[in-house]
Order: structure tokens, then C-alpha cells, then sequence
């Protein structure tokens, strides 16, 4: 899912499914919790609770769902991110048509004759 501006229902269940897991829940809360600065893979698995090969095949799954971006900084400290436009637009996408078939309110016990 590399362009959720183009999000169509399938782009879309697959970021769920990516987010189908408690633990990559966690992951992303993390993340969006932390800011646009990311935290290195060390600070996230302390703080989510998530750590080694576990820890980076979530990220892997959140990263190809479009969820997540991972950079290299310096040379061997991997850093990640919540990819808030993303996140957002996935949000929208579930809330498009909120309330669309929803039959209108009614003002129960009060006559507007």
C-alpha cells in the first residue's frame, strides 16, 4: 500500500489486517504516541513491549501496509515512524459515509404544525 490517496477497499482491508494483531496495535500506538520523530527499534521494543526477531517482523507487516516508515540513521540504527497521513486517510476511509443510510432524527413529542 504505498499511496493511500489512491485507497481502495481492498488497499484498505489490507492496513486492517495488518493491524489485525494486538501486538502490531501496540506497535503503531507507540509510534503515533512518540511523534513524527520515530524511535529507534531499541526504544520502541522497550516501550511496546515487543522485542528481536518478533519485533521486526511486525514492523516488516506494518511497513508493506503503508502504516509505518522505517529510515536508516547513521549506520546501523533503524528508526521508525507512524505514517500519520496514512494512518489518517485509513481513519477517513472507515468514516467516508458515516451515518449516510442512517434515517433522519425525529422530534419525538412536539407538534410543528
Amino acid at each position: 500500500m504505498d499511496d493511500l490517496s489512491k485507497l481502495t477497499p481492498a488497499r484498505a482491508a489490507n492496513a486492517f489486517a495488518a493491524l489485525g494483531s494486538e501486538q502490531r496495535l501496540a506497535v503503531l500506538t507507540v509510534l503515533v504516541r512518540a511523534g513524527p520523530a520515530g524511535l529507534t527499534i531499541g526504544d520502541l521494543g522497550a516501550r511496546c513491549g515487543v522485542q528481536g526477531s518478533t519485533l521486526t517482523h511486525h514492523l516488516k507487516i506494518l511497513t508493506a501496509a503503508g502504516l509505518i516508515h522505517q529510515t536508516k540513521a547513521g549506520r546501523s540504527i533503524l528508526c521508525a515512524a507512524a505514517a500519520y497521513d496514512d494512518v489518517r486517510e485509513l481513519s477517513e476511509f472507515l468514516l467516508a459515509h458515516c451515518c449516510a443510510d442512517a434515517a433522519p432524527l425525529t422530534d419525538k413529542g412536539h407538534d410543528h404544525d
